[in-house]
């Protein structure tokens, strides 16, 4: 499988748990109680797969390869994924700390974290719609044979050695979890 393919098949995963991050926001929104345990799991999710595996694998090894080939890394593409890295980062970092007080009813912290939660999802949606239309059709024109099979190698430690083995599966996993996460 080419780097860009297996970026692609990720980007299936995450929009598999964005559908229920963009559900639950609107079921907050309308007045449901939050569900601690659920939003828990997403920031978990959006953490350790799509920030610390695939962003990883993008911002540590596809952009700087991309760089190295011609690409700009201060405007075009791979400028604009990393503004949208960092904003999707501030949303995530946004619920994690609006979290405790809604655990505890807090209506405004709550209807913060629904907020965050439609805004992550629909950055994603688009920055996922524009790295698969865009960036990476890119990609594969520039990278030749050998470059590609130097970033397959690369995305295999950013999988085995900074996220550790097992652990892709792990959040696959935990992204049908999340999908099939009881109705509240």
């Amino acid at each position: 499988m080419k780097p860009t393919e297996e970026l692609v098949h990720e980007h299936e995963v995450i929009i598999h748990v964005l559908k229920s991050v963009a559900d639950e926001a609107v079921k907050m929104h309308d007045g449901a109680d939050i569900r601690p345990d659920l939003i828990e799991m997403m920031l978990d999710f959006f953490r350790n797969f799509t920030d610390k595996c695939h962003h990883a694998k993008e911002e540590k090894h596809l952009f700087p390869l991309l760089e190295q080939r011609g690409m700009s890394h201060d405007s075009g593409p791979i400028s604009v994924m990393l503004l949208e890295h960092t904003e999707g980062r501030r949303r995530i970092s946004n619920i994690s700390g609006l979290l405790p007080a809604a655990k505890l009813g807090d209506t405004d912290a709550i209807k913060a974290i629904s907020e965050n939660l439609s805004a992550y999802a629909n950055l994603l949606e688009n920055h996922i719609a524009k790295e698969n239309g865009v960036l990476f059709p890119m990609a594969e024109r520039i990278l030749s044979q050998h470059d590609q099979e130097n970033l397959e190698k690369a995305f295999a430690l950013v999988e085995e050695v900074e996220t550790g083995e097992g652990v892709h599966e792990k959040y696959h996993h935990l992204a049908h979890e999340i999908h099939g996460y009881p109705q509240g």
